[in-house]
């Protein structure tokens, strides 16, 4: 741990260089940008060294003399050919983080020097095309003209040499990645919040996912909403076979997409078991021509977003078997659970955080709910604590999905006392996640908790899943000894009667300075006198 806290506070120093200049969703673009740069360029190096000695480097810099010296002589070709085939880029020495930080000691930064070297690993392979588009080293937030925007990168590029990023394990800098994204969410809301799932939900729901598939090797992940790819990423925590596992992510956001792909390489994904995609999930289905359907299903969608919801759409295969009926337009929330259920394999699992309204809501979406009920789809729904996101404090549920399943019961848990306040947000500890898997896991009704569901409980409730039709949290009111309460009642009056002829007798002994103020102390006598 003393690593990752290092590594943690040489990240929030680099942070403290732009915090006041732009607000958090924009420094972070430019802290994990460069953390992302330094990351590939240090590895790089490392490589050079391992080629040239057999042996890893224990200092960057020396690595860094040895590359410039050895693209001085006729190996230089091969060793870039090499460097090409096993890291998918080249840099020239000069473009190397080593070189960047050697002219900042010097007073000789050259931000187009960096440029270039972002152009070159952007140019090198198709998985880093535009990978730094939004890290804009020519900006005004990073002060006023070249010299000041020079300092500041500059300044950056100095505070992020205090982490070592090539001892440090592939998880311990991604799991510092993910928390700093968490820690830019709590500050910025709503648009950090978009592609980050606090950790409570995210556990429980890959962990739902994964159950059963721990040991499958080649485990096929598929996220259509990934932000930051977290929750893909998160399930690599519960595999036997992490380094086997497919990522298949789709996410709208250019930049949230970039964050995905430099999260992927942090925790050391290889670069063919990415496959990432920026684009609509809904407007256009995605994937069509590799795999399509997946053991692992994970989402947490934007919540009742707009889409077209077009008549076409009912003749989609994602959608067309639900009663004739498209999520509303004003309410996408179905429309993803049914990408993403399309999507799976006959013998995965998905699990997906939707707000709780799509357990109760009429019309279309109470259509495609019964649909899915009456096929035997929803296998468990889990009621979550309020204000648990960056973007909402509505209440929100994981409901898990199954195709082709025996029996069509579902599990109801209520899991909205299940929590820690903690600043802004409640918060789930691993006591509270091991508490609702243990109960999912247990599938059994507990009396204020759960509750199992047949179909015929459903059906009479008119396919309805409010959490409280089926998980009774009241609690029964304590008898009143009626006795009791009249002579508390009768005490009471009693001890009023003697404090208010109490302070009558002592209101009557005043003196006063004023005719004025005697009359206004009898008015105020009498209104006791009344009581």
């Amino acid at each position: 741990m003393a690593e990752s806290k290092d590594l943690l506070q040489v990240l929030w120093s680099g942070a403290d260089v732009l915090r006041g200049k732009m607000d958090a969703n924009e420094y972070k673009t430019y802290l994990l940008g460069l953390v992302f740069y330094k990351y590939l360029s240090d590895s790089y190096l490392a490589k050079v060294y391992d080629l040239l000695n057999d042996e890893s480097p224990d200092d960057l810099q020396e690595a860094q003399k040895q590359y410039e010296e050895v693209m001085k002589t006729d190996d230089a070709k091969d060793l870039l050919q090499e460097l090409r085939d096993s890291m998918h880029y080249t840099l020239d020495p000069d473009m190397t983080y080593v070189s960047m930080l050697n002219a900042v000691k010097n007073n000789a930064f050259n931000r187009e020097k960096l440029q270039a070297a972002f152009n070159r690993i952007q140019e090198s392979d198709e998985l880093f095309n535009g990978l730094f588009a939004d890290v804009d080293l020519y900006s005004n937030r990073l002060g006023t003209g070249d010299q000041k925007q020079s300092a500041t990168i500059a300044e950056v590029i100095r505070v992020l040499d205090g982490a070592d990023l090539i001892h440090a394990k592939g998880d311990v800098l991604g799991n510092a990645y993910e928390y700093l994204i968490g820690q830019f969410a709590s500050e910025t809301g709503k648009k950090a919040g978009e592609f980050y799932t606090p950790h409570g939900p995210a556990q429980i729901l890959c962990r739902i996912a994964m159950a059963g598939q721990e040991n499958k090797k080649g485990l096929q992940v598929y996220d259509p909403c990934m932000g930051s790819g977290s929750l893909m990423l998160s399930c690599r925590n519960y595999s036997s076979e992490p380094d086997y596992i497919k990522y298949y992510g789709q996410e709208l956001m250019p930049s949230t997409y970039n964050l995905a792909r430099m999260n992927m390489f942090l925790h050391g994904v290889l670069p063919e078991n990415q496959h990432l995609r920026n684009g609509d999930t809904l407007d256009a289905d995605w994937p069509t021509d590799e795999e399509t359907e997946f053991d692992v299903v994970v989402m947490n969608p934007p919540y009742s977003a707009n889409w077209s919801a077009a008549e076409g759409f009912k003749q989609d295969e994602r959608f067309m078997d639900y009663g004739g009926k498209l999520a509303p337009k004003s309410k996408a929330d179905y429309a993803f659970l049914l990408h993403g259920f399309y999507h799976l394999k006959q013998t995965g699992t998905m699990a997906i955080v939707l707000p709780h309204g799509v357990l109760f809501r009429g019309a279309a979406e109470g259509t495609i709910r019964e649909t899915l009920l009456k096929n035997g789809s929803i296998y468990a729904v889990i009621g979550l604590p309020s204000n648990m996101f960056y973007n909402t404090s509505i209440p929100t549920c994981i409901i898990v999905l199954k195709k082709h399943r025996e029996g069509r019961d579902v599990l109801f848990i209520d899991a909205s006392n299940l929590f820690e306040k903690e600043k802004k947000q409640n918060v789930m500890n691993e006591e509270h996640i091991d508490k609702v898997l243990k109960l999912y896991n247990d599938r059994k009704t507990v009396d204020k908790l759960t509750y199992l569901a047949s179909y015929d409980d459903i059906k009479a409730n008119d396919f309805n899943l409010n959490i409280p039709r089926y998980v009774d949290t009241s609690e029964e009111e304590e008898e009143i000894d009626l006795k009791v309460l009249t002579g508390s009642i009768r005490e009471t009056n009693k001890s009023i009667k003697e404090c208010n002829e109490a302070l009558i007798s002592m209101l009557g002994d005043l003196t006063f300075n004023s005719s004025e103020t005697e009359e206004a102390v009898k008015e105020f006598i009498k209104i006791f006198e009344e009581v």
